[in-house]
């Protein structure tokens, strides 16, 4: 007996597990720097968006959602930058430190090309920094200035009579990256005009890993 046609096609609404499976890499990643600050006795740096967002990702990739998908993997590179200044250049590079940030930047680009971006992605991607930067300044040491949650960033005292002016111009210099972040990868990985199902639901082949 002939099955009809529409029997015989893929089962679009399970996600993949491939898909899923993905985000124990940036799990491990947070993982790893969680136990090196731990040992350090500095584990109020895990709140730094560049390791906070690996865990997101790997939020996302588990349940196969593109929102903390998309706002993990435009963090990435800000978060790329400020480790590369304010780490790489000062201290040099160590191991959990290089997976944390250039392990998840792959991570987060092999999985942003299949979930895509749309127009909105930055607005949610600067809803999460307000998010993060407020349980830093109640959860972190002010020394750390966490996500500059704290104090003036150092250097910038002279500039800045206030921590609120700073505060203002950093985040409106952080919302307009993101916006800028968003676009491009909106006009390279465009989404779908119907964005609503998990990753790993989505029926156009491309989208599947």
């Amino acid at each position: 007996m002939t099955r009809p046609a529409s029997s015989l096609q893929v089962d679009h609404t399970k996600p993949s597990w491939r898909f899923r499976v993905l985000g124990i890499l940036p799990l491990i990643f947070f993982l790893a720097q969680g136990v090196h600050y731990w040992r350090i006795g500095q584990l109020g740096h895990m709140f730094w968006m560049c390791n906070i967002g690996n865990l997101l990702l790997a939020v996302g990739l588990f349940l196969g959602q593109p929102i903390p998908i998309r706002v993990a993997a435009l963090w990435v590179i800000p978060g790329l930058v400020v480790w590369f200044l304010y780490v790489v250049m000062p201290y040099g590079v160590f191991l959990t430190s290089m997976l944390a940030h250039i392990g998840g930047l792959i991570v987060a680009m092999i999985a942003l090309q299949r979930v895509r971006v749309d127009a909105r992605a930055w607005m949610y991607a600067l809803g999460w920094y307000f998010i993060v930067q407020l349980l830093s300044r109640f959860l972190t040491p002010v020394e750390f200035n966490v996500n500059l949650a704290q104090t003036v960033q150092a250097g910038w005292e002279h500039t800045f009579t206030s921590y609120w002016k700073f505060w203002l111009v950093s985040t409106l210099l952080v919302a307009a990256g993101l916006w800028a972040l968003g676009k491009a990868f909106s006009i390279l990985w465009p989404a779908p005009l119907t964005d609503n199902q998990p990753a790993a639901k989505d029926p156009e082949p491309g989208l599947r890993l």
